[in-house]
């Protein structure tokens, strides 16, 4: 079954919109001085079509998986880094396991396309491997067309298994040594954005390195020239680890569930979702701005408002679960904070 023949997904419907902005407005505070969490609020409860909304099991999944373009001089670290990472989230020794913890949430951890075998005794560790990394995409496409739709499938099909059924939030993250280069070759393709603004210090490049990565990747673009169609652009440029979060998005979406999107890797893969289904985008918060120099203007490209600005580019959902309790805010408030008329409250003159 290809991506294309996944479920359409349903745009948000407005119908409880006005008693939701009414229960909003009528909260004890001037109308609008909540900003944001307010919108968030009435976001989500669209998304579950109710004026109480709940946040139920929330779930970070974190996709992991290698990276051809890492035969060439794209980043500090060697691609051996990928798998042993992925020990580290096992172990629960990573900064995304210590931001989940603090959310009351685990790290669940997928191998996409890891370049390592696991012995017997790795644990909690699922297994979705396609193969053991893309290919060199300098040289080659980074996989086929159905590499491209057996991740995303397995993408789709992961977030409806029984285990995620009670969940209505979800979180993605991803660990692949290169995969900034994988993300600003999608993101150029897909927006027309010069790879020059896109491409960054990724994992901590001097300017040195930044520059011929740059040169790397522009050798890249000019083996395949512009591409339009979403699947050939993953094909070309990989990796299974963004593919399979492309299948999950449209995967969260297709339930009408919420979902989280973290930074420049994670914004990559959303934006795939989203040129094979726009309605995606009614399930999506998108929590910061990366410190990598590309994401801000592919966010200011689709006008997209991220919740936060700290200078993060760790990538691994880290950002995602930062933001993750202003969305517990902006529930809470509209769950539990008194109206003008439960409090005894004088309203505002709406004459004045």
């Amino acid at each position: 079954m290809s991506p294309f023949s996944l479920p359409k997904i349903n745009p948000i419907t407005h119908v409880l919109r006005d008693k939701i902005q009414q229960k909003i407005d009528t909260k004890t505070k001037p109308i609008g001085s909540l900003g944001t969490l307010e919108t968030i609020a009435l976001q989500i409860a669209e998304i579950q079509n109710t004026t109480s909304p709940t946040l139920k099991n929330p779930k970070l999944i974190l996709f992991a998986g290698d990276h051809g373009i890492t035969e060439e001089p794209v980043s500090l670290y060697p691609k051996d880094v990928t798998w042993q990472m992925v020990f580290n989230f096992l172990n629960g020794g990573a900064c995304a396991n210590v931001f989940a913890k603090h959310n009351g949430m685990e790290v669940e951890v997928v191998d996409v396309g890891v370049d390592h075998d696991w012995d017997d005794s790795t644990k909690n560790l699922l297994i979705k491997k396609i193969r053991k990394g893309t290919s060199n995409f300098l040289k080659t496409q980074a996989m086929s067309k159905e590499e491209s739709h057996q991740c995303i499938q397995n993408g789709f099909n992961l977030i409806l298994e029984n285990k995620y059924k009670e969940s209505n939030v979800f979180l993605f993250g991803e660990m692949g040594i290169g995969n900034t280069s994988s993300a600003s070759m999608i993101l150029s393709h897909l927006t027309g954005i010069p790879l020059s603004k896109l491409v960054g210090k990724g994992t901590g490049l001097n300017p040195e390195g930044k520059l011929s990565k740059l040169q790397i990747l522009e050798r890249a673009f000019q083996r395949t020239g512009k591409l339009s169609d979403p699947i050939e652009i993953l094909s070309e440029f990989g990796g299974f680890e963004i593919g399979m979060m492309v299948g999950a998005m449209l995967a969260v979406a297709s339930e009408q569930k919420l979902f989280l999107v973290d930074g420049f890797i994670t914004t990559a893969a959303y934006l795939l979702a989203y040129h094979l289904d726009q309605n995606v985008k009614d399930y999506a918060i998108f929590s910061h701005v990366s410190d990598e120099e590309g994401h801000i203007i592919v966010l200011n490209h689709y006008q997209i408002n991220p919740l936060l600005k700290l200078n993060l580019r760790l990538g691994e959902g880290s950002g995602a679960l930062a933001a993750y309790p202003l969305v517990e805010l902006s529930i809470k408030f509209l769950n539990e904070m008194a109206s003008f008329a439960d409090a005894g409250v004088s309203e505002a003159d709406k004459k004045v």
